[in-house]
């Protein structure tokens, strides 16, 4: 029997929903699932939670839109076997303190419902407060997965921090190149979002690092399978759907030899704000600060006409 490319790229890489979609999420079957402020708002302003919505009249906003995250990441987890990312408000990400207490918040509001640390990832911007909160959480048994990832010296400072999971995103990065050298398209093996991630997964596997890699953000199959071979991926609904019905054999494009080399030097703060702020993709995290900070607002705006 020939397996369709999605299935063969299940068998060197593990595949994970990026969405909120419960209904796409029973119908995928995904081993993990991640969630962000524009995913968690798409579906509940799509009428569909109403009933949930109105049950948190009683609460301030934050603390509805705080429910609503924990109570939509418990019902996914009914759904799949491995983890949910649950993302921390965005406007603490240049906080340290808040980014830990609001965390610790998830994880006591999930264990109140019957769900195990283990099975949550904390999700937070890669910025040094937020690269920070994770190494203090991860010391503490609590899983992380660090977003909006566009830079080397962002990864690095991760895997100093022994972050579990960080999530480089590829097509906004490829969406800036196109901006940037005034293209339509990019081929593939000029892609500076594909090459990011591949540069990335080198660097940790050559120097030992426990940190995985999870490719985020994909405009199109292409990019996907230009990683087959990468630890995770984290796919929308359409593109997974487009790949169960394509035929295309897969190859394994991500590996690495076991031979190891010294880590480097670990990043410092001054390093870290003085090439990550000079860099011209440091403009994507903040901007998808900003985003995530709006989508936020969109949740709130339908909770206060409740």
């Amino acid at each position: 029997m020939i397996m369709n490319t999605l299935s063969q790229l299940a068998k060197m890489t593990t595949l994970v929903a990026d969405t909120g979609d419960l209904s796409a999420i029973i119908r995928l079957k995904p081993i993990d699932a991640t969630t962000n402020p524009s995913l968690i708002t798409s579906a509940f302003i799509s009428g569909e939670y109403d009933d949930i919505i109105c049950s948190t009249k009683h609460l301030t906003t934050d603390e509805a839109i705080d429910y609503l995250t924990v109570w939509l990441g418990k019902l996914i987890l009914e759904h799949i076997k491995g983890r949910v990312s649950t993302e921390v408000d965005a406007k603490l990400s240049f906080d340290t303190q808040k980014t830990v207490t609001k965390a610790l918040q998830f994880i006591d509001a999930y264990e109140k419902l019957g769900v195990k640390k283990e099975r949550i990832l904390i999700k937070i911007a890669a910025t040094w407060q937020g690269i920070e909160a994770a190494k203090i959480l991860e010391q503490q048994g609590i899983h992380c997965n660090l977003t909006l990832l566009f830079t080397q010296i962002q990864a690095q400072a991760c895997a100093d921090a022994g972050v579990t999971l960080i999530s480089p995103f590829v097509g906004r990065i490829t969406d800036w190149q196109k901006q940037h050298e005034n293209k339509e398209t990019i081929g593939i093996h000029d892609d500076l979002g594909v090459l990011s991630v591949k540069n990335i997964y080198h660097f940790y596997k050559k120097h030992g690092y426990t940190t995985e890699v999870m490719g985020a953000s994909f405009r199109s199959c292409e990019q996907i399978l230009a990683l087959a071979g990468c630890d995770l991926l984290t796919i929308s609904p359409t593109l997974l759907d487009e790949l169960s019905n394509m035929d295309k054999p897969v190859i394994r494009m991500l590996s690495f030899d076991k031979k190891l080399e010294n880590k480097p030097s670990v990043i410092d703060f001054d390093t870290f704000n003085q090439t990550q702020n000079h860099h011209p993709l440091n403009q994507l995290l903040l901007k998808g600060i900003d985003g995530f900070i709006q989508a936020r607002d969109v949740l709130a705006e339908k909770l206060t006409r409740q």
